[in-house]
């Protein structure tokens, strides 16, 4: 029976995978010569969804300190109108 289901799965593309978590190691850790800026739009566009809200930790592997840094950064820049605060899908809405 066990070599029945053995072969059915390697008939349908092989054995399920299983999904190992890795451990997300922080960029800005890794790199100290990156600098959290907020004119850096498009490094801070990446923990950004597309909904305009910050990425948590858990996404971006970001270590405390610079998810800090990141948030402060990304509030900077939507001050600044160098980031949207919401969304385009929400801009479709407004005109």
């Amino acid at each position: 029976m066990a070599e029945n289901n053995q072969s059915e799965n390697e008939q349908q593309g092989g054995y399920q995978r299983r999904f190992v978590a890795r451990p997300k190691i922080c960029a800005f850790c890794a790199d100290k010569n990156v600098l959290i800026d907020y004119k850096a739009v498009d490094m801070l566009r990446r923990y950004v969804t597309d909904d305009g809200k910050i990425r948590p930790r858990r996404q971006t592997g970001t270590c405390a300190r610079h998810q800090r840094e990141l948030a402060r950064e990304i509030k900077r820049a939507r001050h600044l109108a160098l980031l949207p605060f919401v969304g385009e899908e929400w801009t479709e809405y407004v005109r």
